[in-house]
């Protein structure tokens, strides 16, 4: 084969799959409607099951279900009847994936299933197979063809069965109306997760990390402060801690635009009396977004009683990636 064939394979394979995944869609039907309602009033987890290529897919299946609010778990069919057929309660549901529903290792253990009362989901290639007869459920994932020239190697058959498996996945993410905070809660690594649930109380600087003077001392020890901490500014505060104005790297640099001489320039003389705040508490991405709209690199967070707490710096969030796409 040549580049040119090559690519017109590569073409054609993906044609093959697309072509299957199409199919599926007519056969999204009342079965699936039972599945998915079997699956929304399962009271435990919903454990799934396949061999092979299709152990593959089942793996990823029970990752889609758990991070979209469903809890589960993966049984492999040989290690279920040495022990691990103990994880199935009576309380969840079976899903088993098989292109050909006569996978011997499935048929020794939907019996068991039956016996212990579960009812069972298939997702299979041949609706006339055993496991189909046997399931509760069976969801047609037939396809015409395997995108192998040999028709073997599983490939349209395992891209149709994920894509089912994912529509059951949504479809039950829509009947539990599973937000994206509760996605959130499930990716806390992730920057969809950091965005909803990261608060200013846990990345602000606090204590003796803040820059912070009171309005009268001179400015070169505010200017020290600001150099010490490396914050890039430095609150000015009364006795109390409260806060009464911010000082800048950049307030300082339009200061020495029209003077040198600061010997008898106080903190109070040069500060911002309205410095941009945030409450504590707040979640990180409104931090972010008020930084954003006024072009500021800091932002002081307060306490109700208007006390500096803490301060943010912008490089803090980027570093964190709150600014980023929202992915898990």
């Amino acid at each position: 084969m040549d580049q040119l064939d090559v690519i017109r394979r590569g073409k054609e394979i993906v044609q093959i799959e697309a072509g299957a995944v199409a199919d599926l869609e007519s056969r999204i039907d009342e079965s699936f409607a039972r599945a998915v309602e079997l699956l929304y009033k399962c009271r435990g987890r919903v454990i799934v099951t396949g061999v092979g290529k299709s152990g593959i897919i089942a793996r990823k299946i029970v990752a889609t279900f758990n991070s979209t609010g469903t809890p589960a778990m993966f049984l492999h069919p040989s290690d279920a009847v040495h022990g691990d057929l103990g994880m199935v309660r009576s309380d969840d549901v079976v899903m088993c994936l098989s292109k050909s529903g006569d996978t011997p290792e499935l048929q020794h253990l939907v019996p068991m299933f039956k016996r212990l009362g579960v009812p069972i989901v298939s997702l299979v290639g041949k609706m006339q197979s055993t496991l189909a007869k046997e399931s509760t459920v069976a969801l047609n994932a037939t396809v015409r063809e395997e995108a192998c020239p040999h028709d073997l190697a599983p490939t349209s058959s395992t891209t149709t069965t994920m894509v089912l498996g994912d529509a059951l996945a949504i479809a039950l993410l829509q009947e539990r109306e599973f937000s994206k905070e509760d996605f959130a809660l499930y990716h806390p690594g992730g920057i969809l997760g950091r965005r909803l649930l990261l608060r200013v109380d846990e990345i602000m600087a606090t204590g003796d990390a803040i820059p912070k003077v009171m309005a009268n001392v001179p400015l070169r020890d505010a200017i020290m402060e600001m150099t010490t901490k490396r914050l890039g500014c430095a609150c000015i505060v009364d006795a109390q801690g409260k806060l009464e104005g911010m000082i800048t790297d950049g307030d300082l640099r339009r200061l020495l635009q029209t003077t040198t001489d600061v010997t008898n320039t106080s903190a109070g003389m040069v500060m911002n009396k309205k410095p941009k705040i945030i409450s504590k508490g707040a979640l990180a991405v409104i931090a972010l977004q008020e930084m954003e709209s006024y072009s500021i690199t800091q932002i002081i967070v307060v306490d109700h009683a208007r006390v500096v707490v803490g301060v943010i710096h912008l490089h803090d969030l980027v570093k964190l990636g709150i600014g980023g796409e929202e992915n898990g």
